[in-house]
């Protein structure tokens, strides 16, 4: 069966959606065999390949960012740091770093990454769930795992980086980041927040 031609506009639409170049665009669709969802499915799965290379690399530039939300009741700062000033300035890294300041003001993280987490926090979780699931017969193995899984969900509710995107929330801010990554080619990283609401005593 020949393989489905590939046109110009199909590329131009995926680039439109993903931010991807145009080589890799056509490349992704080749192997998707024209089908426009699988395509940004590669896209995203080389994004994070790609990401995860450049992440020792160092970030020494950047931007911080400013959203101020509910007419002046929520305000939010963040670092988003980047390896050149030419990609600090160009509008794509501004738009992220405003995407990322509102994202934060709407879902009110509590930590950038799960490293990030103090381990007395994680462990009070985890007693937590235990003594919810204390008197359900499953053996410590079993709970073990169901424990992990129920961290999982702590993670995606209070840590930014294991948050899904309030804009789409297929994609988590961690996926965001390494799609810009990809776009960029260089090493993006959120290196710290600050999110102020009035009457706020912490």
């Amino acid at each position: 069966m020949a393989a489905t031609a590939i046109t110009a506009d199909q590329v131009k639409q995926l680039r439109d959606r993903t931010g991807a170049g145009m080589m890799e665009c056509k490349a992704a669709l080749n192997e998707a065999n024209g089908n426009m969802e699988e395509a940004i499915t590669v896209l995203r799965k080389r994004g994070l390949a790609q990401a995860a290379k450049r992440a020792g690399r160092t970030t020494g530039q950047g931007l911080i960012g400013s959203y101020i939300h509910m007419g002046g009741k929520i305000g939010v700062l963040v670092e988003l740091n980047c390896e050149s000033d030419f990609v600090a300035r160009t509008e794509d890294f501004q738009n992220l770093v405003k995407e990322v300041a509102m994202h934060i003001a709407a879902a009110d993280p509590k930590w950038v990454r799960r490293e990030d987490v103090p381990a007395e926090a994680i462990e009070k979780e985890k007693a937590i769930y235990r003594a919810q699931m204390e008197n359900t017969g499953k053996p410590a193995h079993v709970l073990d795992k169901i424990v992990e899984g129920k961290l999982g969900s702590f993670y995606a509710q209070f840590v930014l980086l294991d948050q899904p995107s309030i804009r789409d929330n297929a994609v988590s801010i961690s996926q965001l980041i390494a799609q810009a990554s990809a776009k960029t080619g260089e090493n993006i990283q959120i290196n710290r927040f600050v999110r102020f609401r009035v009457g706020d005593t912490e």
